[in-house]
């Protein structure tokens, strides 16, 4: 690799921003985390309202993080707001958590899941295609898919921001305008009078479904209250998820054109328009299928959107509309989604890195540009950890532990607003943050209570999220250490 050296390239308009912002946003959990979202509040009202409340509260923390955006207009995007809201050390931490789960894990993820959907129409890419194994190691056709891919996005973008901005823009329209298509022919010709029927006659009542661990129900919980609050709460894991990535657009404030004003109006845009198009799509699912359902249901009317195959509501709902093509069809769909998904994660999670090694808390090497302006061993660390977790099997495992440490840096970073009005005020703010106080306040408070619900009801992964967020404190004074030394830990000077 060449000698690093110049100034990243500023290729994005406000067009591809909110290209990126869609495209990170929009990978396969819209057509599956529904299910799960129905079992936990139990009726059409709620489901919708989950998916309502979530756009609620992503649109104003984007519209919170244009003001950092329009203060901070360079690579690293949020990392550098926590390290200029709080220390260097709650950057870090952040950063940590982004390379070693956040961003590689989500890449993983998104990764496996193209290559599950891949399956449907090339079936020798089936996860039960077993490659090769050793003792309880497998490698599979469909990890190797996923690593291929993994590798393919990677090798592009090393070839400078041009080309990925292409694949961004070219992915997220194609998958903007399918899911769009799909909403139209699903509103049009979907509406299915036995399904519109059962989840009118209970569309508001409450009830959370509780599972045993083979799958089948093991007792259903009447909501109300303080009851319905917790469910909603923990509901949201799902739709929140679905909605992350949103802030990826911060990292490469550094090659976008204009960023003052670009990554705002991005945030806002891209944001607004997922939100919407993430509401319609639950109301087709609801056209064309009851909420309620059984796990031995024998079709899809009598599974419903709780039990959906395997989670996919999508297909369910699209084999009512469409009939037999639905699962290709959806599957080439999802394939589009989880690929440009990927390409945007894997774009701009590399200047984050960037940035860390820059401040020198990350490979020494990570802070420079290849010949083509790119952080070039970023993107290569960042690859090469991804496609470790999806040969390991464990990215979906560490992603849940880290939902719940995502919503904390997110409340975090817009506190740190407040932060900086009272210890910058002279700085320069082309942008302020829409109704503040009051909507950064409400979104703090949001992700404060959803935190305190989740520990209460999903221990299991909220503390040792915060596990993993903690573990990074020793590595951060093990970076200084070595960096006054005049070196970095496991120098990758090589790449």
């Amino acid at each position: 690799m060449p000698t690093p050296t110049g100034e990243f390239k500023r290729e994005f308009k406000l067009l591809d921003s909110t290209m990126v912002v869609i495209g990170s946003m929009i990978g396969s959990g819209i057509f599956i985390v529904s299910a799960d979202i129905a079992r936990t509040v139990g009726s059409p009202g709620w489901l919708l309202l989950v998916w309502l409340i979530t756009g609620i509260l992503t649109v104003s923390a984007a519209l919170s993080y244009g003001e950092l955006a329009g203060m901070m207009p360079q690579a690293g995007g949020q990392y550098v707001y926590l390290r200029e809201a709080y220390s260097p050390l709650v950057g870090f931490l952040y950063g940590w958590t982004l390379f070693l789960v956040i961003q590689t894990g989500s890449i993983a993820a998104v990764a496996v899941a193209f290559a599950k959907f891949t399956a449907v129409l090339i079936p020798w890419f089936s996860e039960e295609h077993v490659l090769a194994s050793a003792g309880r190691f497998k490698f599979s056709a469909a990890q190797l898919l996923a690593v291929g891919s993994i590798a393919a996005l990677t090798g592009v973008n090393l070839l400078g921001v041009h080309q990925g901005k292409i694949i961004q823009n070219v992915f997220t329209a194609a998958k903007t305008a399918a899911l769009l298509g799909l909403i139209a022919i699903g509103a049009w010709l979907g509406r299915n009078h036995a399904a519109i029927a059962a989840n009118l006659s209970s569309f508001w009542p409450p009830a959370w479904t509780h599972l045993a661990e083979n799958g089948t129900v093991s007792f259903l919980e009447p909501l109300s209250g303080l009851g319905i609050a917790a469910a909603v709460g923990v509901a949201m894991v799902g739709s929140l998820f679905a909605s992350d990535g949103w802030n990826n657009i911060t990292f490469i404030a550094g090659e976008v054109e204009n960023p003052r004003r670009s990554i705002p109006l991005s945030l806002a845009l891209g944001c607004g328009v997922v939100t919407l198009l993430y509401v319609l799509a639950n109301v087709v699912y609801l056209l064309a299928l009851p909420l309620a359902g059984s796990p031995e249901g024998l079709d899809v009317m009598e599974r419903g959107v709780q039990f959906a195959a395997n989670d996919r509501v999508g297909t369910a709902a699209a084999s009512m509309i469409l009939g037999a093509p639905a699962a290709a069809l959806m599957a080439v769909l999802i394939m589009i989604s989880t690929f440009g998904c990927n390409n945007g994660m894997i774009l701009t999670g590399a200047r984050a890195y960037y940035a860390m090694a820059q401040d020198g808390l990350f490979f020494k090497r990570a802070g420079g540009l290849n010949r083509n302006a790119v952080p070039g061993a970023a993107l290569i660390l960042q690859g090469i950890w991804a496609c470790l977790l999806c040969l390991s099997g464990t990215y979906g495992d560490l992603l849940d532990y880290v939902v719940f440490a995502v919503l904390v840096f997110y409340g975090l970073t817009v506190a740190g607003i407040f932060v900086l009005r009272a210890r910058r005020p002279e700085a320069e703010r082309p942008y302020r943050a829409f109704l503040y106080p009051w909507l950064p306040l409400a979104y703090v408070a949001a992700v404060a209570a959803i935190c305190v619900d989740l520990l209460i009801f999903k221990p299991v992964y909220t503390w040792p999220g915060l596990g993993i967020v903690l573990s990074g404190i020793p590595v951060y004074f093990l970076w200084k250490r070595s960096e006054r030394r005049g070196g970095s830990p496991a120098n990758v000077e090589g790449l």
